[in-house]
């Protein structure tokens, strides 16, 4: 996949040159470069912002840097633009899913009280990460690529091992253990220590189900339960 980050802070991003997602830059499985909408304002000064038609606490990122970075990034990555703000759909791990199948995308960040209004014509889609503020949109759009980027096949070590993490099957991960077997007096639950798969598969959905209840029990409405999980509730 191949990733373009438009932004004012280039520099927050090099988090993406750590961990997981750096050694899959390194392979060459990704790609993800930033571009400061700076570099293209006309303003002699690089201004990006101005005061808001109208009146108005705060200033309002002006049209032209962000439209020239849009249309010179668009002659490498032909992706879809998406910008982080307020007015979009809530992320969540099916758009995550969804945007991971695409080969390009572009996401824009924006700032201060927002983006001057003629910009959506070039904007493809909206993303928020719920109803609350942040600083600026990078700090939106780093989790968002993240949780993208995680779903890609050969970034994460084991194709299969974020099948089982939370909200990949609609509901929370089941509880983790390792060593030591006992801690302050709390040992691990005896049937992990078994060695009987199939047992532990059980007791893990079984958790998993019951933990997605009792903590978000609006996931665990959406849930459609097979018969073994009616059975294993009804054992509990």
């Amino acid at each position: 996949m191949k990733i373009n980050v438009l932004t004012l802070f280039p520099d927050m991003f090099n988090i993406f040159n750590e961990s997981i997602i750096g050694r899959a830059k390194e392979k060459g499985i990704i790609s993800l470069e930033t571009c400061n909408i700076r570099d293209y304002s006309e303003n002699k000064h690089k201004k990006v912002d101005d005061y808001p038609y109208g009146g108005g606490a705060g200033m309002v990122m002006t049209p032209q840097p962000i439209v020239s970075s849009i249309e010179e990034t668009k002659k490498i990555n032909k992706g879809k633009v998406i910008f982080l703000g307020p007015r979009g759909k809530t992320f969540n791990h099916k758009l995550a899913e969804e945007l991971s199948k695409e080969e390009e995308l572009i996401f824009l960040c924006g700032h201060y009280e927002g983006i001057d209004e003629r910009v959506y014509k070039y904007i493809d889609m909206e993303i928020s990460l719920g109803d609350f503020v942040l600083t600026g949109g990078e700090m939106a759009c780093i989790p968002v690529i993240d949780s993208i980027l995680r779903l890609i096949p050969g970034v994460l070590s084991k194709e299969d091992s974020f099948m089982e993490e939370s909200y990949y099957n609609g509901t929370l991960e089941y509880p983790q253990y390792t060593r030591p077997e006992t801690f302050r007096g709390e040992r691990v639950p005896e049937v992990l220590l078994s060695g009987h798969h199939e047992n532990i598969r059980k007791w893990r959905r079984l958790m998993s189900l019951r933990i997605t209840k009792n903590r978000r029990p609006d996931l665990y409405k959406k849930i459609l339960l097979t018969k073994e999980d009616k059975k294993l509730l009804k054992s509990e």
